[in-house]
């Protein structure tokens, strides 16, 4: 499969890698701030990719989408803080009849981890004697706080437990309201990303914990996406993808 990278940070070196050792032949590499990459997106640039895997920057992320879109050429994103531009990202890949995945991680263990948290909270809805909270680190240098991940496991507990009506991802300078999750974040060294769902009560405490070894798992994932949305129309998030293959 012949893909294009947009973007050449780490995880685009490191797709970049693992694409070699893959059934995958990478086209075209296009990133304006490194040196002896193609600077723009265009039909020449890509040239004639089958997918495009973009990991860039959540201001660069809707006019990447755009551009990629209007070359009619499915894409994965793997781009995270771009949430509030989802509606328009939705119409353009409506408007130029593409195929679209993307995902606040794209690490299939975490994914798997959405779905034992969704049934966790799904069981544990029955049993009001437990409060339901999160955790996340990551290290200093991560651009997002809270992670996007951290918002699609407070959107899947809020979906799930009935005493829970809103997240708050800021520090309390007050008692936390019982209608409210309580999600916090840290920030510190080379903390890799590690998020705990946990669910207290006065006996006991059940915590589920995913931790991130390396970026291995995101790189393989973003492929993984790759090979899935080739040939696809539409939008689709990565929960699809793992959901396919459960």
């Amino acid at each position: 499969m012949k893909i294009a990278l947009i973007g050449y940070g780490k995880m685009g070196k490191m797709i970049h890698e693992m694409a070699k050792n893959l059934s995958f032949d990478v086209v075209s590499i296009i990133d304006p701030f490194v040196i002896d990459c193609a600077t723009e997106i265009n039909l020449e640039t890509l040239n004639n990719a089958e997918v495009c895997i973009e990991f860039s920057h959540p201001s660069a992320v809707l006019d990447n989408i755009t551009q990629i879109c209007q070359c009619k050429t499915n894409l994965v994103v793997g781009t995270t803080g771009w949430g509030d531009k989802l509606p328009a990202i939705r119409d353009i890949v409506s408007e130029n009849d593409v195929g679209m995945i993307y995902g606040a991680n794209l690490s299939i263990g975490m994914n798997l981890f959405y779905e034992i948290v969704n049934k966790t909270a799904e069981i544990l809805a029955n049993y009001p004697e437990y409060d339901a909270f999160g955790l996340e680190l990551h290290h200093k240098q991560k651009a997002d706080c809270p992670s996007g991940t951290a918002k699609e496991l407070s959107k899947i507990l809020l979906s799930k437990l009935k005493s829970k009506e809103m997240p708050v991802y800021d520090k309390l300078d007050r008692k936390v309201a019982s209608n409210e999750l309580h999600f916090a974040s840290v920030r510190a060294g080379f903390i890799p990303g590690t998020h705990t769902v946990g669910f207290d009560s006065e006996a006991d405490t059940i915590e589920l914990t995913h931790r991130v070894r390396n970026r291995s798992g995101f790189a393989l994932g973003a492929l993984k996406a790759a090979q899935w949305i080739a040939g696809k129309k539409g939008l689709y998030t990565f929960s699809d993808y793992v959901r396919d293959n459960i």
